[in-house]
């Protein structure tokens, strides 16, 4: 690009020529001041701005912070809504808990006030009034409050697991299961007249009829302290099932444990049989505690 240049009188002039770097320079050199310029503004003003006790000036600067004020405090309330419903889900899970410690207090024959620390849960109730969200503080003393009660909680199942351990494993030792699966009585515990000599006299236990061959099993885990053939009860098992009781199983035809075996609950121990002094086919049953007979029927009707 050439540029010429004349004087007044037309009589001398002067060639420049201009290059497109010389062009590119003198538009950069001209942002630059631009720019330059209007940061220079922008920063007197704000300085000015912030100094300044105009009115107009300070409803201005006030306004935007309260503005940036408001969406802070709604974001954090936002959150604290949302943290709320999480909190009233957890609480209501806390309910059922207490439900539920209800149902296995009873089970293990406990009143639920004499769990440990159970008034910390106390009922609670009253008039419904119009709901406001929670403040941050309310929100942090809810969840102090909803901690010590799954602290609380955790205890109360912790007492209640090992009482219902130590109560499951105490009704695995006691004779409450029938030693055969169809019961049929056919002599109780009790006085009776004697099928051999017609007199009255003391039945020790009960008597289950069933055809010969059919299972017996063990009333109660426990250990074989007796697996022989005696005079009167013909082929005999008797289990010590610990804290002096003892169960007896009596007239077998065939038995399948021996002494010193450890059985368990429901085990296969013998088959009906009618040996011994017996007039048919049944099995004679027998509960001794520290030498007394007892009545089976009170054990068996345990659940």
């Amino acid at each position: 690009m050439q540029i010429i240049v004349v004087s007044g009188d037309y009589r001398t002039r002067r060639n420049i020529n201009v290059g497109w770097l010389h062009v590119v320079g003198l538009i950069a050199v001209s942002l630059a001041a631009l720019v330059l310029t209007a940061t220079l503004a922008n920063y007197l003003s704000l300085k000015y701005a912030a100094t300044s006790d105009h009115p107009l000036i300070r409803r201005i600067l006030l306004a935007d912070q309260h503005e940036q004020a408001r969406e802070r405090q709604q974001q954090i309330q936002d959150n604290v809504n949302s943290l709320a419903v999480k909190l009233g889900e957890m609480q209501a899970h806390m309910l059922r808990l207490d439900g539920l410690g209800e149902r296995l207090a009873k089970i293990a024959g406990l009143k639920p006030q004499e769990l440990p620390s159970a008034t910390a849960n106390a009922g609670r109730g009253g008039l419904a009034t119009p709901s406001t969200p929670l403040s941050l503080d309310q929100f942090t003393r809810q969840l102090s409050e909803l901690q010590k009660g799954v602290e609380v909680k955790a205890d109360q199942m912790t007492v209640l697991e090992a009482l219902l351990v130590e109560g499951s494993a105490q009704r695995k030792f006691l004779p409450t299961l029938p030693p055969i699966e169809s019961v049929n009585y056919t002599s109780n515990f009790g006085y009776r007249i004697d099928p051999f000599s017609g007199h009255q006299s003391f039945h020790e236990g009960v008597d289950f009829a069933a055809e010969t061959g059919t299972p017996i099993n063990a009333a109660a885990s426990g250990k074989v302290i007796t697996a022989d053939t005696h005079p009167a009860y013909g082929k005999t098992v008797e289990i010590d099932h610990g804290n002096g009781l003892i169960t007896r199983y009596a007239h077998a035809s065939e038995l399948l444990v021996v002494e010193g075996d450890l059985v368990v609950r429901g085990q296969r121990i013998a088959k009906v049989g009618s040996t011994g002094r017996s007039t048919g086919p049944h099995l004679h049953f027998e509960v001794r505690l520290n030498g007394a007979a007892q009545n089976p029927a009170r054990f068996l009707a345990v659940k």
